[in-house]
């Protein structure tokens, strides 16, 4: 057989710069377009959740773009390469993640009137336990956004030359630009915007890729050769890093802990002009979803069959696997001057979009929790010049942040270990509030606390002592057929077919239970650990400490209805009797006769069931229940319902 030569790949030419300097130029506009259109009407509602009058189209475009960022766009296809195209099986998990967020968390959270989610935590528990979950989520994004920005500006820079500190900083600068400048609608349409650069990105590869190698047939049956389609694995072991139940169960519970109580996400729905908009941008979304992790598949299936006989990484041509991307597609489009940079483009657009996401949702949740409860009486305008100073600051820290993330080993597992390490306690924290009436805040706290010990226990174990390659089963590499710089031939007949370093059997006998076991789990486990060990002990905790709450009342009686769901109604077959003993002591019966009294209000024409659970449109008003104090800036006895006149 031939010797396969790795080709010598060029560095970015002008039209490469040009293509990409057009992102930046048009991400940039669209925040210099709502600053100028929305000048009039500056507030920091306006501000930071579009004044809740977003439809669902860009907000759907805008939460795909927001977490299927460069993490998906360079990470993907690299696992599949390496482990098989088991990420198909995500499209499984992002169908539960958004039916459980749009009947579960979402009306919830849009009901309660909210702009941060962390103020249903006031709501249902106490202030305790919302101080910790808004720290809690400022570190947890700065760091997941370290790694959003540097990893693939590394990845870039060591394939393509594209400079590395510059493109760290034009990321940071760009997206803190326009942030400031229009708040979340430019936020939202520079997403969608991004959205449709990476769908065309990724295209531009398929359709190169495919005809390269003869059409979609050729590609297919030489991937079913090299073992990259044999995923129907339905071994219940958890140490596997791949199989059916760690993708759609474990990435069920990382993705939840994203989609349903993640800031970035909620914040999108609730700007929506109605609840029925706000969960239509969901389902949306999901087909999005679906169409990235498909393109992300099948690039990685088409890298392995280009490189199938020569792998760049194994032959030591690249040296991470984030960088085969790049690589690839430097190669195909080397006599194509533009397409390299629209791919770039594509992978920066998935960064700018989650790091915009962040910075915004880190801005809204500093301003609502922290400096709201801090200065009492801050005019409107003040709260907006606020909003647009922390988004300046949560820029600067962020960009920072990526040098850190340079530590944290690869893309995928990095960004998926701090979401789930944190993602998890966070989902079960909000899963007892709304869930679990029984919850009390002691409960809550403890169980968050205890969530968070276990999730960092084996997340940053498995970081300390990683497994072998024996544990995560990684697939074959090839360089038998390659020409490998600065070694003769001889020499390359016997280069390694197989990357991974296994351990020697003197090795493994040294290595404790929990080194052989606890943390050599998946990684997309480490949510599903962090939730479970969150719930279970909460539970156990509310049920020790009895009613005792904060202000001494009984607990039933101290909960409004309108934000908890328990799981008895979830369940419509249950009885009425199971139902009762499942709330546990509230009253929810008493929105009823609100809705009554509401009905002989005559500011207020019409009520209906329909109304109450759908939302209204850009006529809507709030009518605050009777009692309400709105002088008081505490949220403890604020239920808002909102009223549409006809």
């Amino acid at each position: 057989m031939s010797k396969f030569e790795l080709p010598e790949i060029p560095d970015f030419v002008i039209w490469d710069y040009a293509v990409f300097a057009v992102l930046l130029i048009i991400s940039a506009s669209i925040g210099i377009f709502f600053a100028i259109k929305d000048r009039k009407k500056e507030t920091s509602n306006e501000f930071l959740v579009g004044g809740k009058q977003m439809t669902c189209w860009p907000v759907a475009l805008s939460l795909t773009a927001s977490f299927m960022s460069a993490v998906t766009v360079l990470g993907t296809p690299a696992e599949v390469v390496r482990y098989g195209a088991y990420y198909l099986y995500f499209i499984i998990s992002y169908t539960f993640v958004i039916i459980l967020s749009a009947n579960i968390f979402l009306p919830v959270f849009y009901r309660s009137g909210i702009t941060s989610t962390y103020e249903y935590l006031e709501l249902r528990f106490s202030k305790i336990v919302r101080n910790a979950a808004t720290g809690i989520y400022i570190i947890q994004t700065i760091l997941y956004t370290g790694v959003v920005i540097y990893a693939p500006a590394l990845a870039l820079n060591q394939v393509t030359k594209f400079d590395l500190w510059g493109s760290v900083f034009t990321t940071g600068i760009v997206c803190t630009f326009y942030c400031t400048l229009g708040g979340l609608k430019a936020v939202v349409w520079s997403d969608a915007f991004q959205m449709i650069v990476m769908v065309i990105g990724f295209l531009s590869v398929l359709i190169q890729g495919t005809i390269i190698h003869g059409g979609p047939t050729n590609i297919w049956e030489a991937a079913v050769n090299g073992s990259r389609l044999d995923i129907l694995q339905f071994d219940l072991d958890p140490l596997k890093r791949y199989t059916f139940w760690t993708v759609t169960v474990g990435g069920t519970f990382t993705w939840l802990g994203i989609y349903g109580v993640n800031q970035s996400q909620v914040q999108r729905c609730i700007s929506c002009k109605s609840e029925k908009h706000a969960k239509l941008a969901l389902y949306l979304n999901l087909i999005g979803l679906w169409v990235i992790t498909v393109c992300a598949v099948f690039s990685g299936l088409i890298f392995y069959v280009h490189y199938k006989d020569c792998e760049p990484w194994t032959a030591g041509f690249i040296s991470a696997p984030d960088q085969m991307m790049p690589y690839f597609v430097m190669d195909i489009f080397k006599n194509m001057p533009g397409l390299p940079g629209l791919f770039v483009a594509c992978a920066f657009s998935g960064t700018l979009s989650t790091v915009a996401a962040s910075i915004n949702a880190l801005a809204t949740v500093t301003l609502e929790d922290i400096v709201k409860n801090i200065f009492k009486n801050i005019s409107e305008r003040r709260n907006t010049f606020i909003s647009k100073g922390l988004c300046l600051l949560y820029g600067v820290l962020c960009t920072a942040m990526a040098v850190v993330s340079s530590q944290m080993g690869g893309i995928i597992q990095a960004a998926a270990s701090i979401h789930g390490m944190c993602g998890g306690p966070m989902l079960g924290l909000f899963t007892l509030g709304i869930l679990f009436p029984c919850t009390n805040w002691k409960g809550a706290f403890g169980g968050l606390l205890i969530g968070l010990i276990m999730s960092f226990w084996v997340g940053i174990g498995a970081f300390i002592y990683p497994p072998p390659a024996t544990k995560t089963y990684p697939l074959m590499l090839s360089t038998a057929q390659c020409v490998l710089a600065n070694i003769s031939s001889n020499t390359t007949d016997m280069a390694s077919t197989f990357r991974p370093v296994t351990l020697t059997p003197n090795t493994a006998s040294t290595k404790s239970v929990l080194e052989e076991n606890f943390y050599s789990m998946s990684y997309l486990y480490y949510s599903a650990v962090g939730f479970l060990a969150s719930v279970i002990c909460g539970l156990l905790i509310s049920f020790v400490t009895g009613n005792d709450v904060p202000n001494g009342r009984e607990h039933g009686k101290n909960i409004k209805p309108s934000i908890i769901r328990p799981i008895c109604d979830i369940f419509c077959c249950w009885s009425d009797k199971y139902k009762t003993m499942c709330w546990c002591g509230v009253h929810h019966d008493s929105d009823l006769d609100h809705k009554n009294s509401l009905q002989n209000d005559p500011k207020v024409e019409a009520v209906t069931e329909e109304t109450i659970q759908n939302g209204f449109d850009n006529d809507s008003i709030k009518i605050p229940p009777q009692g309400f104090n709105p002088d008081e800036r505490s949220y403890t006895n604020l239920e808002t319902h909102q009223v549409s006149r006809m």
